[in-house]
C-alpha cells in the first residue's frame, strides 16, 4: 500500500544523527504537560478537605488547565512555524515551570485555578511542538515507530497521572504534585537548547489572536453551563445564558476563520473527510479517558475507601496495557492490514467495552473494575496512534506545527468536556437520587451532614449509581464516535482510490 499524497509531502528528505536522543527529551517535556490532565484526579479528596473546594471548584482546578491549552494550541502551532520550534519549546518548558511553582504553593482554590490557568500556556507552547519537532527529524523509514513512541507517551501520560499523584500523596503534601515538574523543566530547558534543532515554515503566518481569544472564551462558557447545570437548574437563567454565549462566541469564531487570510484553523480541513473522521474519534477518546478516570478515582475513593496511593495503583493496569501494546508495535502492524478505520473503530470498541464493564463490574470489587481498565488499554493502544497519523496526514507539511495543535486541541478538549460531561452526569443523577444532599458542595460534605448510619449508606448508594450512570454514558459516546470515526474514514479511502484510479473505481 502507497502513501497518500498528504503523507508524502510529510515525508523529509533525512534524518537527524540525535533524533532518537531528541526524542526522548520532547517525550519527557510532553508527558509533563499531560500528567497534569489527570494527575489531580487523585487529589480531589485533599483539596476538598484542605482546600475547602467543592464539586464545582475541583472540576475547574481541571479544566482551567485543559480548557486554557485547547483555546490557545492553534495559536501556539501557528507561531512555532513562524518563529521556530525551538523556541516554542523553550518558553513553553520556562513558562510551564513557573506555573508549577505557583500551583504547589496556592493557597486557595481560586489560587489554583489561576495558576492551573497559567500552566495552560506553557503546555499550549509544548504540544504544539512535540509532534511537529518529530515530523521534522525523523524520515520515512522510522516517523511510523517515532509517532507511535509519542503516541504512547502521549497516552501514558493521560493514564500514569493517578498513579504519580497517589505516589507524591502518600508521602508529601498535595502541592508536591506541581513542584515535581520543576526539575523535570529545567532538564528540558538545558536538553532542548543543546540537542533541538531550529525548524521554521517560511511560509509561516502571524498568529491568529482573535481567534484564539474566541475559542478559549467559547469553550469556557459552555463548559461552566454544563459544570453548574445540575446545580443551578439546566433552565435557569443563568445556565442558558452562558451556554447561549457560548456557543454565539464559537459561531463567531468559525465565522472569523472562515473570512481571514491566516486562520488559526483552516476550516476547510472539514471538507476532508480523513480529517473529520480522525476528528471525531480523537475527541471522543479523549473524552472517555478524561472522563472516566476523573470518575473512576472518585469510586476508588469515595465508594470502595481506597487512599490516594492505592487508588493510583489500582488505575495502574491501563497505563501498562497501552504501553505493552504499543511498545510491541501491534498498533502498527495492525494497521496495514485491518485498514486505518477497522483499527480505530476495533480500538474505541474495546474503549467502549472496557468503560461498560468498570460501570457494571467494577461497582463492589475490584475484580471488574481490572477487566475494565486493561480491556481500555487496548483500545487506546489501537486507536491514538492511528488517528494521530490520520490527522497529520491530511494537514500540508508547512502547517506541522498548527496539524500538532489540531491534535493537541483534540486531546484537551475532550478531555475537558469528559470531565465537565460526565461530572454534570453523575451530579444530576445523585441530585435526583438524593434531593436532600442537593445543597451540599461535594460527597463528603453530604456524607457529614446525614443524621444517621441509614442516611450515609444511602448517600454513598446514589453516589455510586451516578458514577454507573456517567460510565455508561461515555462508553455510548466512546462508541458512537467510533462507528462515525469508521464510516467517514472509509469514505474518504474510497474516495482517494477512485481519484488515483478512475478505471478500477468505475469498474
Amino acid at each position: 500500500m502507497t502513501a497518500t499524497a498528504a503523507e508524502q509531502n510529510h515525508l523529509s528528505p533525512t534524518s537527524h544523527p540525535q533524533r532518537w536522543l531528541i526524542l526522548g527529551v520532547i517525550c519527557l517535556a510532553q508527558l509533563t504537560v499531560l500528567l497534569d490532565n489527570t494527575v489531580l484526579n487523585v487529589a480531589i479528596p485533599s483539596l476538598t478537605r484542605e482546600l475547602d473546594a467543592s464539586t464545582a471548584d475541583v472540576q475547574w482546578m481541571i479544566n482551567a488547565y485543559s480548557l486554557v491549552q485547547s483555546g490557545l494550541l492553534l495559536t501556539a502551532g501557528s507561531s512555532a512555524d513562524r518563529y521556530g520550534r525551538k523556541k516554542m519549546l523553550i518558553t513553553g518548558l520556562a513558562l510551564f515551570g513557573i506555573g508549577s511553582l505557583v500551583a504547589g504553593l496556592a493557597q486557595s482554590s481560586a489560587q489554583l485555578i489561576a495558576a492551573r490557568a497559567g500552566m495552560g500556556i506553557g503546555g499550549a507552547l509544548l504540544m504544539t511542538t512535540t509532534l511537529a519537532v518529530v515530523v521534522q527529524i525523523f524520515d520515512d523509514t522510522e516517523r511510523v515507530k517515532a509517532i507511535g513512541v509519542w503516541s504512547t507517551v502521549s497516552s501514558l501520560g493521560f493514564a500514569v497521572g493517578p498513579l504519580i499523584g497517589g505516589v507524591m500523596l502518600d508521602h508529601f503534601w498535595w502541592g508536591a504534585i506541581f513542584l515535581i515538574n520543576i526539575p523535570v523543566a529545567v532538564i528540558g530547558l538545558v536538553a532542548v537548547a543543546r540537542l533541538v534543532p531550529e525548524s521554521r515554515s517560511s511560509t509561516g503566518e502571524r498568529p491568529d489572536l482573535l481567534g484564539a481569544l474566541l475559542s478559549t472564551i467559547g469553550m469556557a462558557a459552555v463548559v461552566y453551563a454544563i459544570i453548574s447545570g445540575p446545580g443551578h437548574g439546566w433552565a435557569s437563567g443563568q445556565v442558558m445564558l452562558t451556554a447561549f454565549i457560548g456557543v454565539a462566541v464559537l459561531t463567531g469564531f468559525v465565522r472569523w476563520e472562515l473570512h481571514i487570510p491566516y486562520p488559526m484553523l483552516d476550516m476547510h480541513f472539514f471538507r476532508n473527510q480523513r480529517f473529520i473522521g480522525a476528528v471525531a474519534g480523537a475527541i471522543l477518546v479523549a473524552f472517555g479517558m478524561g472522563g472516566s478516570l476523573f470518575l473512576l478515582t472518585q469510586q476508588l475513593q469515595f465508594v470502595l475507601g481506597h487512599g490516594p496511593l492505592e487508588a493510583g495503583l489500582r488505575t495502574a493496569p491501563l497505563a501498562v496495557s497501552v504501553i505493552v501494546l504499543n511498545l510491541t508495535g501491534l498498533g502498527a502492524r495492525l494497521v496495514p492490514k485491518l485498514g486505518t478505520p477497522v483499527t480505530i473503530a476495533a480500538g474505541m470498541g474495546l474503549l467502549a467495552a472496557g468503560l461498560a464493564a468498570i460501570a457494571l463490574l467494577g461497582r463492589d470489587g475490584y475484580g471488574g473494575m481490572l477487566l475494565g481498565l486493561v480491556v481500555m488499554g487496548a483500545g487506546i493502544a489501537l486507536a491514538m496512534p492511528a488517528m494521530a497519523n490520520a490527522i497529520m496526514s491530511a494537514i500540508p507539511p508547512e502547517k506541522a506545527g498548527v496539524g500538532a495543535g489540531v491534535n493537541g486541541t483534540l486531546a484537551e478538549c475532550g478531555n475537558g468536556l469528559g470531565v465537565a460531561v460526565l461530572g454534570a452526569v453523575l451530579n444530576s443523577r445523585f441530585a435526583a437520587l438524593v434531593p436532600t444532599a442537593v445543597g451540599a458542595a461535594s460527597l463528603p460534605a453530604a456524607l457529614a451532614a446525614a443524621s444517621g448510619e441509614g442516611e450515609r449508606r444511602r448517600i454513598t448508594d446514589a453516589f455510586a449509581s451516578g458514577l454507573e450512570t456517567s460510565q455508561l454514558a461515555g462508553a455510548a459516546a466512546v462508541l458512537a464516535g467510533g462507528l462515525l470515526a469508521a464510516v467517514l474514514l472509509r469514505r474518504a479511502e474510497r474516495g482517494e482510490s477512485a481519484r488515483a484510479d478512475p478505471a478500477a473505481a468505475a469498474a
